[in-house]
């Protein structure tokens, strides 16, 4: 059997990606002719843009204070800034004559930073394999340079250990936690990917995987591990601190604040931290929430699939407010809390999407003091996925929804300002531009959804994904433009990214997708 696209076979395919068939290698696909990833040819029979382009409505809110020890804000992380807003001050496309290219990266591409000069900076990860740091021409997507990271990627589609949330520093560095239990501080200096030192955590943390690094508002960078360790490590003199969330798992990034808060979701409970004098993690206060009775479909772990989102600065009342989802049944809910070192304050709770088909994998996106959260309910994809979706198959429908929370803190209420229950995000972390007031998110149509051109409907319907911009203000689709078909666009949770240049960035299966205007 062979799937042909430009004269590639599933063989060629499969290794350029970074995945092995039996009996065959891997290469590195930095070497060598840059690809873009290969996409189902009935796609052809799609049309390609829907809706129209967009007029900006901005959005005036306060903006996120910036880190001190981070990128600017949009460029350091993979939900954008230290409050994990996932929300940007700068423009995204406004669907203007839309182009889209892509390349074959060796792998999902997932936290998509940018350096000083506006560079790419990314992970790009495969299971059973090496997770590789590259620096990539926004423009092209070609590599610049590449660097392979210690040790492999667990063979698990699931894996959020070993690179997955590294962040950029105000230095242009990518600090990464590594599969070997190690901070890798890595330097981009000029066109090249430079180690400078690496610290080894594996005394404090044995052989759990580091989930997430980030470091606080005094640059004491903290971690927290997928055993339910939290440390912190002071990156002048090597010291590691613990504490341990005993017969708790973390599987999310964490988020801090200027007042030195560090909130962190396990499978049971969100907390706060702040560290002490000497650098030791204490616990400032615990908030255990509904987890419900099992992992839902879509889910990559039994409990909230959100890292903890900020909202409002550590100054104002409060001290500002938390928000992450929980995972009731029959329909999760998400909680917004006051964040200050006297909470945790329940400010509300509302219930999100259809009983029995609700769940989330991605944070939650701050807009201004509303939130906004995604159905990911039924999303599911391994490596039999892969291998059926290059034969034709399509991804299963997920169930629909992007619903807006409405935060009234004085009186201490939520409710929703709006609901759109067609849009299905299987699992990308959507992202607002407050500059033009579009949400953009991936989507995925069932079969009967997908728009054709004339006579296209006769080619079937391909597994296709698109770039869709969302009404902030009313939740309606603006437009949708066509990002490919076949199984290697899909994202799998990786996110859309904003970059400097006004083009979106998705990272998927088969490496990075930019979207821009003409």
């Amino acid at each position: 059997m062979k799937v042909r696209k430009r004269g590639l076979t599933l063989v060629s395919v499969m290794t350029a990606i970074g995945l092995a068939l039996p009996g065959t290698t891997t290469v590195d696909s930095s070497a060598g002719r840059a690809l873009p990833i290969p996409v189902d040819p009935r796609g052809v029979g799609l049309q390609p843009f829907t809706g129209q382009p967009a007029t900006a409505h901005p959005i005036d809110t306060a903006a996120v204070p910036r880190h001190p020890f981070m990128a600017a804000n949009g460029s350091s992380n993979i939900h954008g800034d230290a409050y994990q807003t996932d929300a940007y001050r700068n423009p995204g496309p406004t669907g203007r004559d839309l182009t889209v290219s892509s390349r074959l990266q060796g792998g999902v591409c997932l936290s998509v930073t940018f350096d000083s000069k506006g560079r790419i900076v990314t992970v790009c990860i495969t299971p059973g394999q090496a997770p590789r740091l590259l620096l990539l021409d926004p423009d092209t997507l070609e590599a610049i340079t590449a660097l392979s990271l210690p040790g492999s990627t667990s063979t698990s589609p699931t894996e959020i250990a070993g690179g997955v949330y590294f962040y950029l520093d105000n230095h242009d560095q990518a600090i990464i936690p590594t599969n070997t239990g190690e901070i890798l501080v890595v330097a981009v200096q000029d066109d090249r990917l430079v180690p400078q030192r690496s610290y080894d955590l594996t005394p404090a943390i044995g052989t759990s995987g580091i989930v997430s690094a980030l470091p606080d508002w005094s640059g004491l960078l903290w971690f927290a591990a997928k055993d339910g360790t939290v440390g912190t490590l002071d990156m002048a003199n090597g010291r590691i601190e613990t504490h341990d969330i005993d017969g708790e798992q973390i599987a999310n990034s964490i988020a801090v604040d200027e007042s030195g808060g560090v909130f962190v979701v396990s499978d049971h409970a969100l907390y706060r931290f702040d560290a002490t004098p000497s650098g030791q993690p204490e616990v400032t206060w615990r908030a255990p929430y509904d987890r419900g009775s099992r992992q839902k479909p879509g889910q990559i772990s039994h409990s909230s699939g959100t890292t903890p989102t900020l909202i409002g600065p550590a100054s104002g009342p409060d001290g500002g407010y938390v928000a992450i989802t929980d995972n009731a049944d029959p329909a999760m809910r998400v909680l917004v809390f006051a964040r200050g070192k006297h909470g945790p304050t329940e400010i509300c709770a509302q219930p999100v999407f259809p009983a029995g088909t609700s769940a989330t994998e991605n944070s939650l996106v701050a807009v201004g003091g509303d939130i906004i959260v995604e159905n990911n309910h039924g999303y599911q994809f391994d490596g039999q996925a892969l291998l059926k979706g290059l034969t034709g198959a399509r991804q299963p429908d997920t169930a629909p929804g992007l619903t807006r929370i409405h935060v009234d803190y004085p009186d201490r209420s939520c409710s929703v300002d709006w609901s759109n229950t067609v849009e299905r995000i299987p699992s990308v972390v959507s992202k607002v531009s407050l500059a033009n007031g579009l949400l953009y998110t991936y989507t995925h149509p069932s079969a009967d959804e997908l728009a054709f051109r004339p006579g296209g409907q006769l080619l079937g319907h391909p597994d296709a994904w698109y770039l869709t911009a969302i009404d902030v203000h009313t939740g309606e689709r603006v437009w949708s433009r066509l990002a490919g078909a076949g199984p290697l666009v899909n994202n799998h949770y990786a996110p859309i990214s904003i970059g400097p240049d006004g083009a979106a960035y998705i990272g998927a299966v088969g490496g990075l997708i930019r979207i821009a205007d003409s």
